[in-house]
C-alpha cells in the first residue's frame, strides 16, 4: 500500500528548498501522499531515496501503459475500492475486436468510422481508444500486415491477440513503436511469451482458466521480471466475470496480494450474441473495475453511452471540473461586443456560454479561476469577490482589445460591484441576470448593435 504523508517526509531531503512548487517539503510528501504531485519534481531527493519511495508508494494495482505518445493508454493505478473513498485514477480503455482476415479496405473504412466516434464534453474530448486484431486462420503475415496498418494508419493503441509465439513475433516486429499489449499469456506459452514481452519491453496480458491459474501464471511472469502484466481471468459468463473483476481488485487492496496487483481486460464481445447487450455488460464492467473492455465494434449509439459513463465515474470526486482561466471569444466579437465575466466550474462556463452563443450576440466571456467553485459558492467563499474579479478584468488583457469599458457580471454576485468600482475607476459596471437562462434577453436589451 501507498506510504503516508509522514512516512514520505522521512526520506525527503528536507531542504524547503519551493523548488517542487510546495514551500515546504511536508507539503511536497503530502501531496505525495495524495497523488497531487509526482516525486520527479524534487530536484534534490536522493536515489536511494528515490528507489525506495517507488517501490513502496507504488499503488498496490500497479499502472500498466499501452501505446505511446499522446495517445497512450495508462490503466490500472487505482489505490480504493470505491470512488468515494478517494478517486479513481485512470480510466477504462474501450476497444474494439478486428480478425486479421479482414479485408484491408473494410478495415481502412472501420478505422476511419471509429476515429470519428470523438465528442466534446464539459471541454473534454471524449473517444475509444484500442483496436484489439484477433489473429484468424494462422496466417502470420496477414497478422502482421493488419497490425503494420492499424499501427501506422490510425491512432489507436493496438492489442495483439494470438496464441502462437510466431505470430505475436511477426506483429512485434512491424508495430513495437506503437507499444502494443500482447495478449496474451497462457499456460501452454507461458514461457515462451514471457520472454518475447521481456526482450521488447512491451506489457503482456495473461489469461487463466480461473483465477488460482491466473495467480499461478501472474507469478511464473513476475518471477521472469516482467512487471507490466494486465489479466484475465478467463470468465466469459456475465456473473463469474463479475466475480473474478471483485476478486482481482480487492486482492491487492485489501490482502496485499500482489500477485492479483494488475489491471483487467474483458471481453463482452464473447459473451454476448450482438452490440447492444456487448454495451450492457462493457456498462457493468466499466463501474465495476475493468481495466479494458472489449467490444466487437463502435457504433456511435453505444460508444456515446460509454463515454459519458467513463467520465462520471472516473471525475474525481473531490476536485471540481474546470476550465481554463482566461479571455473566451464567442461568435466572433469585436471591439464593441459586450464583456461578460463568470467563474471556471465548468458547468458554469458551458452553461453561460450556450446561452451567449444562444442569443446571437458575438461577445467577450472572461473566465475567472475560483477554484472550480460555481458562482455563489466562489463569492460566498471569497474566491469571486470584487477585487480578485477586478484585479483579473485589469490584469487579462481584455482592454486591448474593446472600445468601451463596460463588463456584465452575475446577477448572484451584484453585491461586488462596488468592489470593483474601486479596482477598476471609469470602468461601468453592469449586473446581469441572476439565471444564465435569462443572459439571451438580457443581451439583446441592453447592448445595442
Amino acid at each position: 500500500m501507498g506510504l503516508t504523508g509522514i512516512q514520505i517526509f522521512k526520506l525527503l531531503p528536507k531542504t524547503n528548498c519551493g523548488e517542487c512548487g510546495v514551500p515546504t517539503c511536508l507539503a511536497f510528501a503530502m501531496n505525495l501522499a495524495s497523488g497531487k504531485a509526482e516525486l520527479d519534481s524534487c530536484p534534490y531527493v536522493s536515489d536511494e531515496a528515490r528507489e525506495a519511495l517507488a517501490e513502496a508508494s507504488a499503488p498496490p494495482i500497479r499502472q500498466v501503459t499501452i501505446g505511446a505518445g499522446v495517445r497512450a493508454l495508462k490503466i490500472g493505478g487505482e489505490t480504493v475500492m470505491f470512488r468515494h473513498e478517494k478517486t479513481f485514477y485512470n480510466p477504462t480503455g474501450l476497444a474494439a475486436m478486428v480478425g486479421s482476415d479482414l479485408d484491408p479496405g473494410e478495415l481502412d473504412k472501420k478505422l476511419k468510422a471509429w476515429n470519428a466516434l470523438q465528442y466534446e464534453r464539459v471541454g473534454l474530448n471524449l473517444r475509444p481508444e484500442l483496436v484489439a486484431l484477433k489473429d484468424s486462420g494462422g496466417n502470420g503475415d496477414a497478422f502482421a500486415s493488419a497490425a503494420k496498418k492499424i499501427a501506422e494508419e490510425s491512432e489507436f493503441c493496438l492489442i495483439l491477440m494470438t496464441d502462437d509465439v510466431d505470430t505475436m513475433k511477426k506483429g512485434v516486429e512491424v508495430c513495437a513503436f506503437k507499444k502494443p499489449l500482447l495478449y496474451g499469456a497462457t499456460k501452454d506459452n507461458v514461457e515462451a511469451m514471457g520472454a518475447l514481452a521481456k526482450e521488447t519491453g512491451l506489457p503482456l496480458a495473461v489469461k487463466g482458466k480461473d483465477i488460482e491459474e491466473l495467480i499461478t501464471l501472474s507469478d511464473t511472469l513476475t518471477g521472469m521480471g516482467l512487471k507490466d502484466l494486465v489479466l484475465d481471468s478467463g470468465a466469459r459468463e456475465v456473473k463469474q466475470v463479475f466475480e473474478d473483476q471483485v476478486i482481482i481488485r480487492r486482492a491487492p487492496l485489501r490482502a496485499g496480494n500482489r500477485s492479483l496487483g494488475f489491471p483487467t481486460i474483458t471481453f463482452p464481445c464473447e459473451m454476448a450474441g450482438n452490440l447492444d447487450v456487448e454495451t450492457m455488460i462493457a456498462a457493468m464492467l466499466i463501474a465495476k473495475y475493468g481495466g479494458i473492455v472489449v467490444l466487437s465494434d463502435f457504433r456511435g449509439d453505444s460508444a456515446f453511452p460509454l463515454l459519458l459513463e467513463r467520465l462520471n465515474i472516473f471525475t474525481d470526486p473531490q476536485r471540481p471540473m474546470t476550465v481554463t482561466q482566461g479571455i473566451y471569444e464567442i461568435g466572433g466579437p469585436d471591439e464593441n461586443s459586450p464583456v461578460l465575466v463568470t467563474t471556471n466550474f465548468s458547468l458554469t462556463y458551458f452553461i453561460v456560454s450556450g446561452e451567449i452563443e444562444g442569443s446571437r450576440i458575438p461577445s467577450w466571456l472572461l473566465i475567472v479561476d475560483t477554484e472550480g467553485l460555481s458562482v455563489m459558492t466562489a463569492w460566498a467563499a471569497g474566491k469571486f469577490s470584487g477585487d480578485i474579479v477586478g484585479a483579473f478584468v485589469k490584469k487579462c488583457g481584455i482592454e486591448e482589445k474593446i472600445a468601451h469599458k463596460k463588463v456584465i457580471i452575475p446577477g448572484y454576485a451584484a453585491s461586488i460591484s462596488g468592489e470593483m468600482e474601486e479596482e477598476l475607476p471609469g470602468w461601468e459596471i453592469i449586473i446581469g441576470p441572476r439565471d444564465a437562462s435569462l443572459i439571451p434577453k438580457f443581451l439583446k436589451e441592453t447592448v445595442k448593435q
